[in-house]
């Protein structure tokens, strides 16, 4: 992963150093920045495939820079954060993020995360053998270049809201649980969701998906 990298956002210096450590032991290539500012022009010279972003940061708050960087990238976002109330994860996900991680945090199981964000980013963005288009009604997914049109409107998307429709798309008219929705339970419990793709009148170029289901 040499021209790869993983971006560690956090204003504590410990912090970042730790996490360095951990994806050192790893076998990644990582960039640290103390504040969003920082990070945000890293993603216009690196060609990063993660970020780990902090929460609580002075100039920027994580919230605000993570809506800043999915004008750059759709790479995976990993809040670790102190705050942890639902809310606060629930905001963290509606912003454009892929996970939520709250401190202190078990190394093993982040990195674990960590892998998983990374298998799954390159799985989506790997050339296709031949185009593959998924059809409901006015929506179209096109899973080879990742893009989704409604009404004929191309629709900009997170990485992982692009994840989850595929996901009810692929899935219509079964019977799917947040935890095989978004990859683990939310914190508080939800009902049980049938897959039906939302109408175009729902449907918005963000927080869509969670605000429909």
């Amino acid at each position: 992963m040499s021209d790869e990298y993983i971006l560690i956002v956090d204003d504590d210096s410990d912090i970042r150093n730790l996490l360095g450590i951990y994806l050192e032991n790893e076998g990644y290539s990582y960039i640290k920045c103390d504040n969003a500012l920082k990070a945000l022009d890293v993603l216009d010279k690196s060609k990063v495939v993660l970020i780990l972003l902090d929460v609580m940061m002075p100039q920027m708050d994580g919230i605000s820079a993570c809506m800043k960087i999915r004008e750059k990238t759709n790479a995976p976002i990993i809040f670790i954060s102190a705050k942890s109330e639902d809310m606060d994860i629930v905001n963290g996900l509606m912003s454009g993020g892929d996970d939520y991680v709250t401190k202190p945090f078990d190394p093993v199981l982040l990195m674990t995360r960590v892998k998983a964000q990374i298998r799954r980013f390159k799985q989506y963005n790997a050339p296709a053998d031949k185009p593959d288009t998924l059809q409901y009604d006015d929506i179209t997914l096109n899973t080879e270049t990742h893009r989704v049109w409604v009404s004929g409107t191309e629709i900009q998307l997170t990485f992982k809201e692009y994840e989850i429709l595929e996901l009810l798309l692929r899935n219509r008219n079964n019977v799917l649980s947040m935890k095989q929705i978004y990859g683990y339970p939310f914190p508080s419990p939800k009902p049980q969701i049938i897959a039906k793709p939302p109408k175009t009148a729902q449907l918005r170029q963000k927080n869509f998906l969670l605000s429909r289901f």
